[in-house]
């Protein structure tokens, strides 16, 4: 908590100030809740709700509500998630979708490689035939400061397995309506 302290005091607040005696905490346990998702491990979630099951067809969980830091600015960025497998003789609760995307979200990130490791776990973990995950994100680091683009939202896919077939793909795009 000194270091956010030391913080306020080097923007030139008066850390003892009656409206900020408590802030220096309440940054700590915000910042530990942000982050929080370096101590989960996404694999194990998808392991410990993996079922046998002989479903062949696509699976889609869309509009998954993420909300993540930017590690470059430490500004928040939020958006949808989009995730998408094809079994392979194993599926998962379907929460555990929605959790996988919260490990990796609540890390300092870049929407990039919050995209792949979305994906990459979903991959290793139930070794579907293919997985498809689109992201649509507004970034605070380009609406508040810099270039100032209020309506500007960055989207990023990455797909693997039978979803790098254009059929596959456009289906699983057709089906989140992008």
């Amino acid at each position: 908590m000194a270091n956010y302290k030391q913080c306020l005091e080097l923007l030139g607040e008066d850390s003892e100030r009656e409206g900020l005696v408590k802030t220096p905490e309440r940054m700590a346990k915000a910042m530990q809740y942000l982050t929080q998702g370096y101590q989960q491990d996404a694999r194990a979630i998808l392991h410990g709700a993996k079922f046998t099951e002989a479903y062949s067809e696509m699976v889609i969980v869309k509009d998954i509500e993420l909300y993540s830091m930017c590690e470059h600015h430490m500004l928040p960025f939020f958006g949808k998630a989009h995730v998408a497998y094809i079994p392979n003789g194993y599926i998962t609760g379907l929460s555990k979708v929605a959790r996988v995307v919260d490990v990796f979200a609540r890390r300092l990130q870049v929407q990039e490689r919050l995209t792949h490791q979305i994906l990459d776990a979903i991959q290793e973990a139930l070794e579907p035939q293919g997985v498809g995950v689109v992201i649509e994100a507004q970034h605070l680091c380009m609406m508040m400061r810099g270039v100032q683009k209020q309506n500007s939202v960055t989207t990023t896919s990455a797909f693997s397995g039978q979803f790098l077939q254009e059929p596959t793909r456009s289906e699983f795009l057709k089906l989140i309506g992008r």
